[in-house]
């Protein structure tokens, strides 16, 4: 029986996490994020790369009984909605987004790990590229030529439809960048 996805707070994860002992939580976040902060016993499966097939093959090897749900996490919970909405056909068991990802976790006071990375998260890096090429098309618009103005129109649409449709190009390209591409872990 396939079951549709639901969300639940940070205290409310809290909650489960200190009663259950070994909650299969799932981190679609990039390598260089999860390298950098990651919740103890989550295993990694960036978005960009998810793959049903196998993280059907990891539940079945942890043993999941597929009564019992298996937790998406990301860093702000946008992405954990975009893969609970690629597993949830395949998977037989519940699909549990954390509302607020890592960043309302770290806020409700559960234990985050900090690791060696200091690679910025992947909205933050959105933003700052965003901001940035508005600025130089701005820049290059008024002193060079007004045809450099067509980058941050292109830019302002290119975010008003990532908001519209909760897909984001950007971050997607961002993703697959050196920098966010660290030694891939479970």
């Amino acid at each position: 029986m396939k079951h549709s996805a639901k969300t639940i707070s940070a205290a409310e994860f809290k909650r489960i996490i200190q009663t259950e002992t070994t909650p299969q939580i799932i981190d679609v976040r990039t390598a260089a994020e999860v390298e950098n902060l990651s919740l103890e016993g989550s295993a990694h499966f960036p978005l960009q790369e998810l793959n049903c097939a196998e993280v059907k093959t990891y539940l079945a090897e942890q043993g999941q009984n597929p009564e019992h749900p298996v937790y998406l996490l990301c860093a702000s919970g946008q992405r954990a909605t975009r893969a609970a909405e690629k597993l949830k056909s395949d998977l037989d068991c519940p699909l549990v987004i954390i509302e607020g990802g890592l960043n309302a976790l770290n806020a409700a006071g559960l234990s985050i790990q900090q690791g060696p990375g200091n690679t910025i998260s992947l909205e933050r890096q959105v933003r700052i590229t965003a901001g940035s090429l508005v600025v130089i098309g701005v820049s290059l618009g008024v002193f060079l030529n007004p045809w450099f103005l067509m980058l941050p129109a292109f830019v302002g649409a290119g975010l008003a439809f990532a908001g519209m449709t909760n897909s984001c190009a950007m971050a997607m390209l961002l993703a697959h960048m050196p920098w966010n591409k660290p030694n891939r872990q479970r």
